[in-house]
């Protein structure tokens, strides 16, 4: 079963069979300085902030990007999405299958399709209406701010991009510092595993 859960989410079912995809328009920036954007964060924020450990392995996959959320040994989201790789708020649409055995499952992809790099980090999870912010520490990359407006079913894209510009001015985000790669490209060689000979992943 298909899911799409995450706060403030908003589902539309596809003509071709009923699958649920998931809208947003995203944001992804560096930032030199954490605890001022932590404080500017806080101010616009619905609530307080939740504080998640994430461990996402990513998998070879030609279509878009397949990764496994590890978010403790009994929780995991396999999450497939595409995005453009471009600077500015951009539209992603993505699925999310949960499973309650992540380890069992990343073994079992990572011997089918391969994995592509991993991506540890520690999230502040903020929400403003219809949009989460997240304030990221990555391992071996540092300090980053993203934003993912959730796009209600026939919501526009500008509409949604309107949101993320006016969040970037309250927060202090410059054009400068958006980025238009994802951890794992910006981790890699370094985290990149590639197939052996035999077809068997390395683990």
């Amino acid at each position: 079963m298909v899911s799409t859960k995450g706060p403030g989410a908003e589902c539309r079912s596809e003509p071709s069979g009923g699958v649920l995809v998931a809208r947003n328009v995203e944001i992804k920036a560096r930032t030199e300085n954490p605890s001022a954007l932590l404080e500017r964060a806080t101010a616009v924020s619905d609530s307080d902030p939740v504080e998640i450990l994430q461990d996402d392995t990513f998998f070879f996959c030609a279509n878009g990007r397949l990764k496994l959320r590890e978010l403790s040994p009994s929780h995991g989201q396999l999450i497939f999405y595409q995005r453009a790789d471009s600077r500015g708020p951009k539209e992603s649409s993505y699925f999310i299958s949960n499973t309650s055995e992540p380890a069992s499952l990343r073994q079992t992809l990572a011997l089918s399709l391969g994995v592509s790099g991993r991506v540890r980090k520690r999230r502040r999870l903020f929400l403003v209406g219809n949009t989460r912010i997240h304030l990221d520490h990555v391992e071996g990359l540092g300090h980053f701010v993203e934003l993912e407006v959730a796009l209600m079913e026939g919501e526009s894209i500008d509409a949604g991009r309107a949101t993320a510009h006016n969040l970037m001015k309250q927060l202090g985000i410059s054009e400068e510092s958006l980025l238009d790669r994802a951890y794992v490209d910006m981790l890699a060689p370094s985290t990149s595993l590639q197939r052996t000979p035999s077809g068997d992943a390395d683990l």
